[in-house]
């Protein structure tokens, strides 16, 4: 097996260190085939840490009803190739939950984990993206019959 196309390292989150502006873009309401979004700005700002094994970000979500803060840690486990990604939103600084996991294949991540959403058991699915080096995008999908369709709830486009 080819492990360079599965995975190219703790390197895969590299470009994304530095300054970004987000372009938000959030369903209203998840998970009842709504077709509301709503639209908003912020920032990131991401380095690297663990000596190259992880890196994280500082986000100021400007929501329309209200800004807050948040984190994403990730770490890179050069064991099973695998990353971890913890979010933690400002609004609830004692809840950690589960770590998304997964990696890059071909320039793409995709990663995975099982939550809880409104009292249903939900997968979860993070895709990170690159349309262009310099305009990464983050999408995060829901699915309520274990991965066999998806419904994307919240898309962040990233600029310089």
């Amino acid at each position: 097996m080819n492990t360079k196309n599965l995975h190219s390292g703790s390197d895969d989150f590299n470009f994304f260190i530095g300054q970004w502006q987000v372009k938000h873009k959030k369903r209203i309401h998840r998970l009842i085939d709504s077709q509301e979004w709503e639209e908003f700005e912020g920032t990131c700002i991401s380095q690297k840490i663990l000596g190259g094994y992880g890196n994280f970000d500082d986000n100021l979500l400007n929501l329309p009803e209200e800004t807050y803060c948040a984190v994403t840690l990730r770490t890179y486990n050069k064991k099973t190739n695998m990353w971890s990604i913890w979010w933690v939103d400002g609004r609830f600084v004692d809840q950690l939950d589960e770590p998304m996991k997964g990696q890059f294949s071909d320039g793409v991540g995709i990663f995975y984990a099982d939550d809880m959403f409104q009292g249903k058991t939900i997968k979860v699915r993070f895709i990170w993206t690159l349309p262009t080096p310099e305009t990464p995008r983050w999408e995060q999908a829901f699915s309520t019959d274990s991965g066999r369709t998806w419904e994307t709830n919240w898309i962040m486009d990233f600029s310089k």
